[in-house]
């Protein structure tokens, strides 16, 4: 099984501590396969394999367990000794009120618990109170190029020569584990992907919101699509829809946004006033949870490229642990802020530098803040000048391939 040491060094630091580990993130993004590595990890130190106690609730086998009951009377007769036990569950919002039956393995049994959800409200109801403040959550994205290159590197038995026609392939394919365990063209790689999508859709949106216009949901999904990286609001939305001469609830369109983001289908980036120092409620932009879902559900097109770059760009800063805000500095934007502990850095993303006029709009407004942060201009061109007044530029491909900026 390939690594995933970016996620898996953040966990081992918190294993046989007492905390609940949960893991959340979209369908099919390795949360399970992580799970297994984590147990591999447990292995290691010489614990014995009859004090795992896995379940997987995707699984019909356990479809005998999907209540907190059932769940917790089946760890009851698993746990034969005071030694300490290692509970993994799988998909563990598919169990009806999951969390009283987590609680009391906490109170009753030494136990260290790992869980994974595909619903980024897994701990947002009343009943995630009985553990309030016995967690600690670990958000997983898709793939990011530098895994992506160790992926391909173990499937195609050799290095990455050219790093920038790898990013190519990177780029029309996705982050998706399951299109980087095996040799796929692009379009099995866009029907697996679009088996991914419907399956987020049905599961994690339509059925776990009670969704019961699927048709409209649809619709602001391909919206959504079609505005990767640029600002919108549900208003916008619903305008739009009013203007096809189709009368729609901004507050609909608002609760299908926000069921999409649970799911983690898509990712809503809020804005930040650098001059004000305030987050803005307003104009947020929106992207994928990964870029593949666009292709399977309306091909790979160029028109959407500088989309699509700013899309990679964020899910990779989101994967090195950085918390990410489209700036604004008085009229002009900033692609992103990207924050974690002290460090903060800026960062203007575009697919070429073709004209005077491009690099003036990318390169001036960061020339503008006077602070000492890093700042970026992050591009396709095959030819570049590393430093303008202090902006470094650089290719895509080297920019996520540093392991910090």
């Amino acid at each position: 099984m390939q690594k995933r040491d970016l996620y898996l060094q953040r966990i081992i630091p918190f294993i046989d501590k007492p905390f609940i580990k949960v893991i959340t993130g979209l369908r099919r993004s390795g949360k399970s396969a992580l799970l297994e590595l984590i147990k591999e990890e447990i292995l290691t130190k010489g614990i014995n394999e009859n004090n795992i106690i896995y379940l997987n609730f995707e699984s019909l086998s356990n479809n005998a367990y999907t209540d907190v009951l059932s769940l917790y009377n089946y760890v009851k007769t698993q746990v034969v000794n005071k030694e300490k036990y290692y509970l993994f569950f799988d998909e563990i919002q598919e169990v009806n009120e999951w969390e009283k039956a987590v609680n009391s393995f906490l109170v009753d049994f030494n136990v260290d618990i790992y869980i994974t959800g595909s619903n980024s409200h897994l701990l947002s109801s009343e009943l995630a109170t009985y553990i309030t403040g016995r967690y600690v959550e670990f958000q997983i994205q898709t793939l990011n190029f530098n895994e992506y290159l160790e992926f391909s590197e173990v499937i195609y038995s050799e290095k990455h020569p050219n790093l920038k026609e790898s990013f190519n392939s990177y780029l029309r394919l996705g982050g998706f584990p399951v299109i980087h365990t095996g040799i796929y063209s692009e379009e099995s790689a866009y029907k697996i992907v679009y088996d991914i999508y419907s399956s987020a859709v049905l599961r994690d949106t339509i059925q776990r919101f009670q969704i019961r216009n699927v048709e409209l949901l649809e619709r602001v999904i391909l919206f959504v699509f079609d505005n990767i990286g640029n600002s919108f609001s549900a208003k916008n939305i619903a305008d739009y829809f009013k203007s096809q001469l189709r009368k729609v609830d901004v507050n609909t369109v608002y609760n299908y946004l926000n069921a999409l983001e649970s799911a983690f289908i898509i990712n809503r980036v809020q804005r930040y006033d650098i001059k004000g120092k305030e987050i803005l409620k307003t104009q947020e932009k929106y992207f994928l949870g990964d870029v593949s879902l666009m292709y399977a559900m309306m091909g790979y097109r160029d028109r959407y490229i500088s989309g699509i770059l700013e899309n990679i760009v964020l899910l990779d800063l989101k994967s090195k642990g950085y918390k990410v805000f489209v700036g604004k500095f008085g009229t002009k934007e900033i692609d992103f802020i990207a924050e974690k502990g002290n460090a903060k850095l800026y960062i203007q993303v575009c697919y070429l530098l073709a004209e005077q006029s491009t690099v003036d709009r990318e390169f001036g407004v960061l020339k503008e803040i006077r602070d000492q942060y890093p700042k970026y201009v992050v591009s396709m061109d095959p030819i570049w000048q590393d430093n303008i007044d202090g902006v470094k530029h650089y290719h895509i491909s080297d920019f996520l391939r540093k392991s910090e900026y």
